[in-house]
């Protein structure tokens, strides 16, 4: 399949997800923003997304994450690590695998928990992390999760960023793959142009602008970015980043049965095929429904396309995408 030979055995074993009951239509937002109708569809391919209802995103981890255990046939008692991978956190001490132990009843002491922030690339950059200690035998079964409630920071004055988030969380149950299965990972790369670093940003809650600080503004504790500028360099980097990958990786973009993009906006989905050289039919596409989940947008739409058959185990499947930093990502996987 890749002439790359030294993939490594590991294996999403379970897959789960949580979206809040909260349907948020684009006429509810239309008319809250006063825009025209019509209006978001057209900028984003976003038709619709969910908004917390006042859960916690340790709650929504934790429901995510029972799917995912539950789809694997273990339990919690099989967990050796939690891995969040978010881009916020519910509290800044401890991280969300600390409070996701807790909800889930986890025994105490049998579990390592930590956080890996990457942003809207958090999942598959942990995925790249625990994959040699999963292949190694360090860790038996590794619990990654990435959950995101992001409708409040949203700046309303912010037209374009304030409609195109949506609440959301997903869950991966990653082992080492049994002997005679194919399932591995069998190379990522990411690269950061921090050129773009402030394209999309959150100026808030660390040491620069304390909460404490008399300095801080309202603004400041909200999201912030640019979106044309982000898209404008995103689509610039990406198409060489790609063909460097496949290169590396020894396959044409006609290898991948499927690609699982970050659900950046439509228009960013759009580039897959239109400029990128990706079959439509092959792309995941679930931005309509569900908006940009920020870190929880892949592994979101890798669970949904899953449980919906449409990847199959021995699938090759490719996850790609941006995040902020500006930083670029691409994961090549057999299911």
């Amino acid at each position: 399949m890749f002439s790359r030979s030294n993939a490594l055995p590991i294996k999403i074993a379970g897959l789960g997800s949580y979206l809040p009951e909260r349907i948020v239509t684009n006429t509810e937002l239309e008319s809250r923003l006063n825009l025209e109708y019509g209006w978001i569809e057209r900028r984003t391919g976003i038709r619709e997304r969910r908004y917390n209802n006042g859960e916690t995103a340790v709650y929504q981890a934790a429901q995510a994450i029972h799917m995912a255990l539950s789809q694997a046939g273990l339990t919690v008692e099989d967990v050796d690590v939690f891995v969040g991978a978010s881009s916020g956190p519910q509290q800044l001490i401890p991280c969300n695998a600390a409070l996701v132990q807790r909800e889930l009843g986890a025994p105490e002491g049998h579990s390592f928990a930590f956080d890996l922030n990457a942003t809207c690339l958090s999942f598959p950059v942990t995925l790249h992390t625990i994959a040699p200690l999963i292949a190694s035998g360090a860790y038996r079964c590794v619990v990654i999760f990435s959950t995101e409630i992001a409708s409040r920071s949203l700046n309303p004055r912010q037209k374009e960023s304030a409609v195109l988030f949506g609440d959301a969380a997903a869950a991966a149950v990653i082992i080492r793959t049994p002997d005679g299965e194919s399932s591995a990972l069998h190379l990522a790369r990411f690269a950061t142009h921090s050129s773009g670093a402030e394209h999309t940003r959150f100026l808030g809650a660390g040491s620069l602008h304390h909460p404490n600080d008399k300095a801080t503004t309202e603004s400041m504790n909200q999201f912030d970015m640019n979106g044309p500028a982000v898209f404008i360099q995103g689509a610039r980097l990406i198409g060489p980043f790609l063909d460097q990958f496949l290169a590396d990786l020894g396959a044409e973009r006609g290898t991948f049965a499927h690609v699982v993009p970050h659900q950046a906006s439509g228009h960013a989905i759009d580039l897959l095929h239109t400029r990128l050289g990706f079959c439509r039919d092959r792309v995941v596409n679930n931005i309509a429904e569900r908006g940009n989940c920020i870190a929880a947008s892949m592994p979101l739409a890798l669970t949904e396309a899953v449980h919906a058959g449409r990847i199959q185990r021995g699938d090759p499947t490719l996850l790609v995408g941006t995040g902020a930093g500006l930083t670029l990502g691409a994961v090549a996987i057999t299911y």
